[in-house]
């Protein structure tokens, strides 16, 4: 029995460590912010070249891409911070006065909303891409992009639906 004990005391010990195992995946997360950051400054720049000879709808599609690749990479700070506090370890700067007023407080669930909630505006601003050049579409694509859209909004829904009838069970 106090083997027994003994044996399942180590293994909860390594399963616990085994945590730290996700922190290399955050790590790519923030390498992949990097990226971002060089394809927005590259963008940019050539928006700015081109800024007396484009037409508007190319301005537009250059500032919309501009906003999608800022909501990205907003969408993957929000991962690398939720993530690692709640999987891995709290990061320890709580004094730090620019310290995002959600960290430490967004459980799972408020992880989950923040997720859809970015990828719904990353899909919207998709969309309003499509609409400046939907000459170019078939109706059938046109109609593809907007439904897939419209699955992130009620998924959203539905997400929220669900913790707000699991906050409800837990307060009765």
């Amino acid at each position: 029995m106090l083997g027994r004990l003994v044996l399942e005391k180590k293994i909860e010990a390594v399963i616990f460590q085994g945590r730290w195992l996700l922190a290399p995946f955050f790590i790519g997360l923030f390498v992949a912010i990097i990226i971002l950051l060089i394809k927005f400054t590259k963008s940019l720049y050539l928006m700015v070249l081109t800024a007396f000879t484009a037409s508007s709808e190319e301005t537009i599609i250059n500032i919309l891409t501009l906003v999608d690749t800022a909501l990205l990479a907003g969408l993957l700070l929000i991962i690398i911070f939720s993530g690692y506090e709640n999987f891995v370890s709290k990061l320890d700067i709580d004094d730090h006065e620019d310290r995002p007023s959600w960290m430490g407080k967004v459980g799972f669930s408020g992880l989950k909303q923040k997720l859809i909630g970015a990828i719904v505006a990353i899909s919207a601003v998709e969309l309003l891409k499509l609409f400046i050049h939907a000459e170019a579409l078939t109706e059938a694509q046109i109609f593809w992009k907007i439904m897939v859209h419209l699955t992130f909004v009620i998924s959203g829904v539905l997400f929220a639906l669900t913790d707000y009838i699991v906050e409800k069970a837990k307060s009765h």
